[in-house]
């Protein structure tokens, strides 16, 4: 009864703010006072209000785009945490591998990389409490493991080539949450920079890649953004500024109960000059769409790839008196020449979140002529480039999905989680002999071949796992699973920018993204770099 109180006098409170404009809406909210009050008079069973309250205020957000969410209490930091940039605990990343925690590689600078815990380390005992061969969750390694900043955690750790098993006492700490996966030298003078979403840390973390990249002979630039569903706005308008001249509008927002705001680069952008590829894809959403909309408007680089996601509508978080919270839809986004990024949810949630599913049908994913622009959505940048509105990013040139190498046996090593479990199992055994072989990644990439030996020793454990080689889809295939398995054995005896390095090298955005830099197409649609 007390939540329900305290969630009402939130609503009444919505109500005095309603008041300002409309009377009617305040009556609602004493109406839906008076509903609530009659339930629990005369209802002929107990009624738990916690949970009507809870359900009353998910279904009056329903009702009203597919972005308004509600945020019960214990949730809210949780969600919070991947924008924030940092979480509290000991600083790894692990993966359950034969009913074993096991050590893919410690976050560097967090406290379990300064005791010295590493690659391939086996967690066996937590405070006394044996973990190994238990049917552990990766949800109990996390309440296990996380704590606040400060406290201590015991664990023993078995180490390939150790006898006994090893204890360490880690104290737990901030540890980071990287939004910048990879930057690398796609060629002598063409950096790349992937950026997984956009939070508190991401243009810290942009800048010294970007720096790096630029000492190292950086001329142009890859922006990958595949896949990456946003963040926040601040962070979106500060990296498109890094690319726009004083003065140019990033984006603008426009609510029926919000005034439009715009939102203009400033004087600070560090790669102003020099060609810029934005990848995109269906994946790329909201802030993603923002900067590659502001790129492409302005006619400063060529976004590259699919249609992106269409998620243009702006939230902002509402705290409820009891801890909970709401993120309600405030305002839409618009690129400079006026597009709405936002596609149309008319059709209700379900056919809204299934809209990449129903792409793929009609052949969006694969034909850019699948997807019909009516002259409404037509819209011309400064320099008389067409692009187009009608929600998501559509790019200037569309690289379609590439199903060719795919097949029923590549699916299968992912769903039964062959690639990871079985690079990680064979790196425990080899990884001083593969370090002593390739010190460093670029000896790797330069000189490492799959061994016949090594993929029979692969397929073995495949067939253990209930996955059969099936010889004419390997034959099919055998790019893209070779390509895989290499690419995560470098990134688990060296980086996350060592595996994309060689991952990318099947990318057909990423390699049209170096063929149209080193072509002169830049020149031939105007687009300004110099």
């Amino acid at each position: 009864m007390k939540k329900l109180l305290i969630v009402l006098s939130a609503f009444l409170c919505m109500g005095t703010l309603f008041a300002q404009n409309k009377t009617t809406k305040t009556d609602a909210v004493v109406k839906l006072d008076a509903l609530l009050t009659v339930i629990n008079y005369a209802y002929v069973d107990e009624v738990n209000n916690e949970e009507m309250v809870e359900d009353a205020i998910k279904g009056l957000l329903k009702e009203l785009d597919p972005h308004s969410v509600y945020i019960p209490e214990k949730e809210l930091k949780k969600m919070n945490e991947p924008l924030e940039g940092n979480f509290e605990g000991i600083g790894i990343q692990f993966n359950i591998l034969k009913d074993t925690i096991t050590v893919v590689s410690p976050i560097s600078g967090g406290p379990s990389e300064k005791l010295g815990i590493a690659s391939g380390d086996k967690i066996v005992f937590i405070e006394k409490e044996n973990v190994a061969g238990v049917g552990i969750t990766n949800s109990d390694v996390q309440k296990k493991l996380r704590g606040k900043k400060g406290t201590v955690v015991n664990v023993k750790i078995k180490r390939n080539g150790e006898k006994d098993l090893i204890p360490f006492s880690i104290t737990r700490d901030k540890i980071p949450l990287y939004s910048v996966d990879a930057s690398y030298m796609a060629t002598p003078d063409i950096g790349y920079i992937k950026v997984n979403r956009f939070a508190r840390t991401t243009m810290e973390e942009f800048n010294q890649a970007l720096d790096t990249l630029k000492q190292n002979g950086a001329k142009n630039l890859i922006l990958d953004l595949r896949g990456n569903g946003g963040g926040y706005l601040q962070t979106a308008f500060l990296l498109a500024d890094e690319f726009l001249s004083q003065g140019k509008m990033i984006v603008y927002t426009a609510g029926d109960k919000q005034t439009k705001e715009a939102y203009k680069a400033t004087s600070r952008g560090k790669f102003e000059q020099g060609k810029l590829a934005i990848l995109v894809d269906e994946g790329s959403a909201s802030a993603s769409e923002i900067v590659s909309g502001a790129v492409q408007d302005w006619d400063r680089g060529m976004v590259i790839g699919r249609r992106t996601f269409g998620k243009g509508l702006v939230q902002k978080p509402f705290p409820l008196p009891d801890g909970s919270a709401i993120r309600l839809t405030t305002a839409r986004y618009y690129t400079p020449t006026g597009r709405s990024i936002q596609r149309p949810y008319n059709k209700g949630k379900e056919a809204y979140y299934k809209e990449i599913n129903r792409r793929y049908k009609h052949g969006e994913l694969m034909e850019a002529d699948s997807i019909d622009f009516p002259d409404s959505l037509k819209y011309y940048t400064p320099n008389k480039r067409l692009v187009y509105g009608g929600g998501g990013i559509m790019p200037d040139v569309f690289i379609p999905l590439d199903t060719t190498l795919n097949t029923e046996l590549n699916r299968q090593l992912i769903r039964r989680g062959v690639y990871n479990e079985f690079t990680l199992s064979y790196l425990d055994k080899h990884r001083k002999k593969y370090l002593k072989t390739y010190p460093d990644f670029k000896t790797f990439k330069d000189n490492f071949e799959l061994s016949d030996d090594f993929l029979d020793d692969f397929f073995t454990y495949a067939k253990k796992k209930e996955v059969e080689k099936n010889e004419d889809e390997y034959k099919k295939s055998k790019k893209l699973i070779d390509t895989q398995i290499t690419a995560l054995l470098a990134r688990n005896l060296y980086t996350t920018s060592a595996y994309f390095e060689i991952i990318n090298q099947l990318n057909d955005s990423y390699l049209e993204a170096i063929n149209l830099i080193q072509s002169d197409e830049f020149e031939k649609a105007k687009l300004e770099y110099e």
